[in-house]
């Protein structure tokens, strides 16, 4: 009988233990904390050598999209968060860009430039902020798996509340890209008309097994802990699917643009997921950009890789 309580306590010390190292991983990985808004005079631009170089013009752009005429929108995710988002109008019928954000970023930090960049296209923007970030609820950040859903859910708004004939172009910047693929596998309104994916990843598991490698710590033995924390804390499963899973049901057009000099979410990923995707496609490389930067490298290269693909669709 002392043998069978010895066995116990020692079970249950390694269960509090797998939960306890589940809990740092989720904390680490998924939770958001509350955030504040933004100041007058705050301009979050991400620390780096990378960043340094477009600092002052991605500055402008902040300042200048302040002053811009803007509604003010607010949806109901399926699970009861209020997500927030700008919509910015040039043209009552011109196409609508859904703008999706990255990882622990936002719309005013990750989208101010693009939406200069959708006004260059002749269209709308629709920059939301995702759950857990910027001025939306919620604590969770799911790296497109619910995201995804919160995106439908913005199509419905669009179509609802802006334009039931409005053509919708889904855009989106690293897990904003992500994002972007996994809700193009879905079944869409006829209104979505194309994505574009900049610098997304291949899956959750493989940028997580890459940040983990480089931080010199075991992705083999961390990532069941770190998917458990998903589960257990955050309700929701990891690897439920992911953007190069999904380009193989992909239901728009796409475009893919990857800056070569990324060294956060490699240009081989987006490779991957081109060459996944049974959509009409196309791979555009912007030479020498970092990670997210691949428009303010070379804009021209740019806009009109962007404008001759999604220009005959979207018109």
């Amino acid at each position: 009988m002392e043998a069978f309580w010895i066995i116990l306590g020692i079970l249950a010390g390694a269960l509090v233990l797998v939960l306890a190292i589940a809990f740092v991983c989720y904390m680490k990985v998924f939770y958001s904390p509350s955030r504040k808004p933004y100041g007058e005079n705050d301009f979050p631009i991400p620390d780096g050598e990378i960043y340094d170089v477009h600092r002052a013009e991605i500055t402008e752009a902040m300042k200048k999209l302040n002053t811009l005429p803007r509604r003010d929108v607010k949806i109901t995710s399926h699970d009861g968060l209020t997500l927030r988002g700008y919509y910015y109008e040039q043209s009552p019928d011109a196409p609508i860009e859904l703008m999706l954000h990255g990882y622990r970023g936002d719309s005013y930090r990750d989208m101010s430039v693009g939406v200069f960049r959708s006004f260059a296209c002749g269209r709308n923007a629709l920059v939301i902020d995702h759950r857990g970030s910027g001025r939306s609820d919620g604590h969770v950040i799911t790296f497109g798996i619910n995201e995804s859903r919160d995106a439908e859910r913005w199509i419905d708004f669009i179509i609802k509340e802006i334009n039931p004939e409005a053509k919708i172009i889904l855009t989106g910047i690293s897990m904003g890209a992500a994002t972007v693929m996994i809700t193009s596998a879905k079944e869409l309104p006829a209104n979505v008309v194309g994505a574009l994916a900049d610098c997304g990843y291949t899956s959750a598991k493989d940028i997580i097994k890459k940040v983990v490698r480089e931080m010199h710590l075991p992705p083999n033995i961390l990532y069941p802990f770190i998917k458990l924390g998903a589960r257990i804390y955050g309700g929701f499963d990891i690897d439920e699917t992911s953007p190069i899973e999904a380009m193989k049901r992909c239901r728009v057009p796409i475009i893919f643009l990857h800056g070569d000099g990324d060294d956060f979410v490699p240009h081989s990923m987006s490779l991957q997921n081109y060459e996944a995707c049974v959509a009409q496609k196309r791979m555009v490389t912007i030479d020498g950009a970092g990670h997210g930067l691949a428009y303010m490298v070379d804009p021209d290269k740019y806009l009109g890789e962007v404008i001759d693909f999604l220009g005959p669709i979207a018109g």
